[in-house]
C-alpha cells in the first residue's frame, strides 16, 4: 500500500505578505486585482474569509462583503522562491514529488526509511522545517491513494494534518460527500443526486451497469472514487502542457450571445489559474471547446504567444459555426504552455485584458 502526502500551504500568498509585513496580521487580507479594473482575488487570509471573501471572487463583490479588507498586488518572484524553499524541503524525504501549484504538492513517502517509514511522522516532520525555515504553516493529508491524501489535507486546516490509514479507508469513503471527488462539479452533482446518490456509499450500492450506461467513462472513474481506489501514481517534476477551465452548464443553450456572457467567468478563473501554476510560462496556444447536447464536442485553437481576451471571443464565434442547431452543453477555454520555464514578462495582466476586451 503507497503512502501518499499532500502538502497544502495556507493561505500562501497571503501568509506570506503577513509574514513580510506584520502589520497586516490579524487583518482581513486579500492578494488581486483592483477593483476598478474588474480584479479577481488570488487568496486571502482567514480573517477575510469569515466574511465570506474567497479565491477566484470578484474583487469589488469582495469588498462589499468587507468593506475593510486590505487589497494588496501580490509578487510573483516573492512567492516562487519560497516555493522553490518549500520544494527543496520535500527533497529531503522523498524525490517523487509532484508539485500542482507553488502552494501544493504531492509526495509518495512509501520507501521513505525516515521516522521508521511513518507518513503522519514524515508530514509533521516537513511541516515543522516549513515554520521553521519560511515562517509559514502547511496543512497536510495522508492517504494510501492521491485523491483521498488531497481531501484530508483540507479537514484540519489550518496548520494541521489528517491520516487516513487502510484500515480507516472504508469507513471514511462511506459517508465521503461525491462532491468531493475530482471531475463531480455542481452541475454533475445536481445529476447524481437526482438520482439518489450524494455519498460515495450511495455509489458503492448502485447498479454499476446503470451507472456505466449513465455516465459512460466516468461512471467508471466513479465507482473506483467510491470504493477507494486511486491507481494514479505520482508523476514527479511534471511540466504542465496546459491550463484551462471549462463549465458545464445548468441547461443547454443555443445563441453565440448566451455564449459570450458565460466567457468573463471562464476568463477570470484562467487567469487565477495561469498566476497560481504557470506564471512565468510561455503560451503557444489558445483553445476554445465546444460541448454539445448530442455529446460530440469541437475545439479550436490558434497559434498565439500571448494570452489574447479578443481572441478567445473569436475562437468562441469560430466554434458556434460549427453548431448546427445543437444545444451548448460544456463551455471550455485554455492554453498550451510551451515545453520550458523561460523567464519572460508577466502573462498580461486579466483584469487589463478585460477591460480592453469587454
Amino acid at each position: 500500500m503507497r503512502k501518499i502526502i499532500h502538502i497544502d500551504m495556507d493561505c500562501y500568498f497571503a501568509a506570506v505578505e503577513m509574514r513580510d509585513f506584520p502589520e497586516y496580521r490579524g487583518k482581513p487580507l486579500a492578494v488581486g486585482g483592483s477593483s476598478d479594473r474588474r480584479g479577481v482575488i488570488s487568496t486571502c487570509s482567514y480573517e477575510a474569509r469569515k466574511f465570506g471573501v474567497r479565491s477566484a471572487m470578484a474583487t469589488a463583490y469582495a469588498f462589499k462583503l468587507c468593506p475593510d479588507l486590505i487589497l494588496v498586488p501580490g509578487r510573483m518572484q516573492v512567492y516562487k522562491d519560497v516555493s522553490l524553499q518549500i520544494r527543496e524541503i520535500f527533497s529531503r524525504y522523498t524525490q517523487l514529488i509532484e508539485p500542482l501549484s507553488l502552494d501544493e504538492a504531492y509526495l509518495d513517502v512509501s520507501e521513505c526509511q525516515q521516522y521508521k517509514g511513518s507518513a503522519t511522522l514524515i508530514a509533521q516532520a516537513i511541516r515543522r522545517d516549513i515554520l521553521a525555515e519560511t515562517g509559514l504553516t502547511a496543512s497536510a493529508g495522508i492517504a494510501p491513494v492521491k485523491f483521498l491524501a488531497k481531501v484530508a489535507s483540507d479537514l484540519n486546516k489550518p496548520n494541521g494534518q489528517y491520516v487516513i490509514t487502510p484500515e480507516t479507508l472504508p469507513e471514511f469513503v462511506k459517508t465521503l460527500s461525491l462532491r468531493k471527488i475530482p471531475g463531480v462539479g455542481k452541475v454533475t452533482a445536481e445529476k447524481l443526486s437526482s438520482l439518489g446518490l450524494n455519498t460515495c456509499g450511495d455509489v458503492q450500492a448502485y447498479s454499476k451497469p446503470e451507472l456505466l450506461a449513465r455516465f459512460g467513462k466516468f461512471g467508471g472513474v466513479l465507482i473506483e472514487r467510491s470504493q477507494g481506489i486511486d491507481e494514479r501514481g505520482i508523476s514527479a517534476d511534471r511540466e504542465r502542457k496546459s491550463v484551462g477551465v471549462e463549465t458545464t452548464l445548468a441547461k443547454d443553450i443555443y445563441s453565440l450571445e448566451q455564449c459570450q456572457q458565460v466567457m468573463p467567468g471562464l476568463i477570470q478563473e484562467l487567469a487565477l489559474r495561469l498566476s497560481r501554476s504557470a506564471k512565468e510560462r510561455k503560451i503557444h496556444k489558445q483553445v476554445v471547446k465546444l460541448k454539445f447536447n448530442d455529446f460530440k464536442q469541437t475545439t479550436i485553437e490558434h497559434r498565439s504567444d500571448e494570452v489574447s481576451i479578443v481572441m478567445f471571443y473569436d475562437l468562441l464565434a469560430q466554434a458556434m459555426a460549427r453548431q448546427e442547431g445543437r444545444g451548448i452543453r460544456l463551455l471550455g477555454i485554455s492554453v498550451g504552455l510551451a515545453d520550458s520555464i523561460l523567464a519572460v514578462p508577466e502573462i498580461p495582466n486579466a483584469q487589463t485584458q478585460l477591460d480592453l476586451a469587454l
